[in-house]
């Protein structure tokens, strides 16, 4: 009897550490993301970033891997709106001096910073094309690729991130992980090329506000479905490799995604050409550098290096910060 009991516990912890990676946009949306935004580009980009391109779609989940390792990495990828009053868009200014000097610094980032970090990276990312640098160029467009596709999720702009106000836990990994997997095959990828950008900052508070526009739809449609769905069908086991995970039935998961008629379809098209767009205005505004030179070129061994360690700080490592698993 002990030793079924103790057989039992290792599958539950199995099936717990097992979904943190699953639902861990998650890796599988936002590689794709990363990926398709390459086709975007304009002449004088995509050879460039055809060349880099599995580079661009493998590290699409960098800086949920640099999550394990450093505290301030947590909140570059949400922003709690509706802490700040029941009209946020109205009273948040927009510029980070002024917020900051109405909200101070430690509120700001206690809530999260993702449109002012779109913003950041996509000055970097302008500055490493005036410079030539590789490493920087590649780093810096996988990053800003991940930080613009968290901003299209409607679940990264609410206080209510995970359903746990609201008795939905794991609803964030089910939106942006479980749905995506299963369905993604069946959308329409065609976004159109890339294009100029004039605001970069206020072009992610754009998208952060259509975002959270959708929040309140993501929780009261799945709520709803809950109430009236069998809950022994509402999950199921898959195998993952050698595991044994505890999902999101497929017939839960394709009912929810009906009723939201196309809103994750959207979210990811928008956050594809999103990506092509900011890459595309960095380059710009740097002068449109000539980047054949750098086409058949390697990343460094400083950053290979640095990617390891990432790597095994991820996988050895807690997350810091809030949490979104099922």
């Amino acid at each position: 009897m002990k030793r079924r009991w103790i057989s039992v516990v290792a599958i539950f912890v199995l099936i717990c550490f097992s979904v943190e990676f699953i639902y861990s946009w998650g890796f599988f949306a936002h590689k794709r993301i990363n990926r398709l935004a390459v086709f975007t580009l304009p002449t004088g980009m995509i050879n460039f970033y055809k060349s880099h391109i599995e580079y661009i779609t493998e590290n699409a989940v960098a800086p949920d891997r640099r999550r394990h390792a450093f505290d301030e990495e947590a909140p570059r990828h949400y922003i709690d709106i509706d802490y700040y009053g029941d009209h946020p868009f109205d009273s948040m200014p927009r510029v980070w001096k002024e917020a900051v000097k109405k909200y101070t610094e430690d509120t700001l980032f206690e809530y999260g910073i993702v449109p002012w970090h779109v913003a950041k990276v996509t000055g970097w990312l302008t500055q490493a094309f005036r410079d030539g640098n590789l490493d920087k160029i590649l780093s810096l467009s996988a990053d800003l690729g991940h930080y613009i596709g968290d901003a299209h999720v409607p679940l990264h702009t609410t206080l209510n991130y995970n359903g746990h106000l609201t008795n939905q836990k794991g609803i964030h990994g089910f939106w942006e992980s479980r749905l995506p997997e299963l369905f993604s095959d069946e959308y329409d990828y065609f976004v159109g090329k890339a294009v100029y950008i004039e605001n970069p900052l206020f072009f992610a508070w754009d998208v952060v506000e259509k975002s959270a526009m959708a929040k309140d739809s993501v929780l009261l449609f799945e709520a709803a479905l809950n109430e009236r769905f069998a809950q022994d069908l509402k999950y199921s086991y898959e195998e993952r490799g050698q595991n044994t995970i505890h999902v999101y039935s497929e017939d839960y998961s394709r009912e929810y995604h009906t009723m939201l008629n196309g809103m994750v379809e959207r979210r990811m098209r928008g956050s594809i050409r999103a990506v092509g767009c900011l890459w595309y205005t960095a380059w710009v505004n740097a002068g449109k550098p000539d980047l054949e030179i750098l086409t058949d070129k390697d990343m460094s061994k400083a950053l290979k290096e640095q990617l390891q360690e990432e790597e095994r700080m991820w996988r050895t490592g807690k997350i810091i910060g809030r949490e979104h698993s099922q």
